[in-house]
Parts: structure tokens; sequence; C-alpha cells
């Protein structure tokens, strides 16, 4: 087996600022995925944990800590009151969901938007479990700062996938949603100042003016629009006898009814 990777590196430059990444077959025959960093690359299951560990026999560290609560909750009729998750155990539960990270960086990069939807849903559901379980308020509270990314990350996704199918209006009702979910996130934090500064509410708010003149551009003209816009052109040229035409022609198309 040769451990050094030089060669690798040799034939796939570095490039500041772009996120590089590859999908690959392991010795293993498992699917693989590469991301380039400056030092060398990251290479993660494309699959259940990104390092293909089982912890304690779950395909995640997390649908451990669920089963745990499960079983607790068997035990006292229902109730968690008493549920905790020690910080050691959620600095585990951070790195699992800083390599889930990666790897939704990588999907979306390489334009597999089924799994970033998949690997940004196990965050949320992560950030949800540590908020309500850990043993220290301050660490659920720490752990919240990968929402606003993971929020903007997983609409990017959902978004792209609508629009590639012309779903336009379903791309643009996602977007509004994950703003507002973002500004009542903040809001929930007493971080109001973020609704206006926040990068990830600027980023989408800006492609969602971007998505809304795609929108505009591309949908259908009916005959009417067409003539009117015809009507308009004529009579800044002051062509009144075509204008009188086209008016004529407006009369005999059915006005749109309401509802």
């Amino acid at each position: 087996m040769i451990d050094d990777i030089t060669k690798v590196l040799q034939n796939w430059d570095y490039r500041l600022g772009r996120v590089d990444a590859r999908r690959v077959k392991g010795d293993d025959g498992v699917d693989k995925l590469q991301l380039r960093i400056d030092l060398g690359l990251l290479q993660m299951n494309a699959q259940y944990r990104p390092d293909g560990k089982r912890p304690f026999g779950h395909p995640t560290l997390l649908d451990h800590f669920v089963n745990r609560l499960e079983e607790f909750r068997k035990k006292h009729g229902g109730e968690d009151d008493d549920f905790s998750i020690n910080p050691d155990e959620c600095a585990k539960l951070q790195q699992e969901a800083i390599q889930y990270h990666h790897r939704s960086i990588c999907n979306f990069e390489l334009e597999d938007f089924e799994a970033v939807e998949r690997d940004t849903e196990h965050i949320l559901e992560l950030l949800d479990f540590v908020q309500d379980f850990a043993s220290q308020d301050d660490i659920g509270q720490s752990f919240q700062q990968f929402r606003p990314q993971t929020i903007m990350m997983q609409v990017r996704a959902v978004g792209t996938e609508l629009i590639a199918d012309g779903n336009y209006d379903s791309a643009i009702a996602e977007i509004i949603s994950a703003i507002e979910e973002l500004n009542l996130f903040y809001a929930a934090m007493d971080r109001e100042e973020l609704v206006d500064s926040s990068m990830e509410v600027h980023s989408l708010g800006e492609w969602l003016k971007d998505v809304e003149k795609e929108a505009a551009e591309k949908k259908p003209v009916t005959r009417r629009e067409k003539l009117e816009h015809k009507l308009g052109t004529a009579i800044e040229r002051e062509d009144y006898e075509s204008a009188a035409k086209l008016r004529d022609q407006l009369k005999k198309i059915p006005a749109k009814k309401n509802g």
C-alpha cells in the first residue's frame, strides 16, 4: 500500500476560493467524496456517516442518542425531563455535524442536491436534539451558530432543483420561507441586529431577486399582453393609426376572469 498522496495532489491543483470536489470509488467498492484543501484533501463516505463509522452499532451518533432517549422514555412512562447528554457527548455530536457539513458542501458542488437536503436535514435534527437535551444550556445555544448556514445550504439545494424543473413559484416560496425562518431564529436568539446584517439573509435576499427576475422573463406571454405591449409602443411613437387597430384587436379578446 502506498501512503504518500503527493502524486494525487500534483494532479489536482488547489484553487484558492474554490470548492473542488469529486466522487471516486474506494478500494472497498464504496463511493467516496473528496474535497481538495490547501494541504491535501478530505475524503468521506458518500452514504451514512462521512467517516464510515457506526457509533454503538448505529448508522450515526445521533441515531444512537435518539435510541437512548426512546429507551429512557419507555422506562419513565414517556417522560424525558431528566434525560440529558453531557458536554463530551455534545462535543462528539458536534464533530458529526461538522462532517455532515463538509459533505453537504461537496454534494452541492457536485450538484447532488438530494444528498445536500438529506445531510442538512440531519444537521438540523442534531442541532434540535442538542438544544433540547444538552446538560448545559450554553452548549445547546452554542450549537445554534451552525443553523443559519445549514438553512441556507438546504434551501439552495431545494430551490435549485425546483428552478431546474421550471417550478419558479415554489422555489420563490421556499426562499421566502427560509428568510422568514432565519429572521425568527435571530429574534428568538435575541440577535435582531442580524436580521439586516446576516450574510445568509442577505445572500438569500439577493438570490430571491435573481429568481423573481428570471421567473418574470420566462413567464409565458399571452396574446393580450403582446398586443398591450405593442399598443404602448405605438402610443410612444405617436402612431395613432396602429394604436387604433391594436385597440380594436384587444376588444375582441375576452377579458381575463378574476378567480
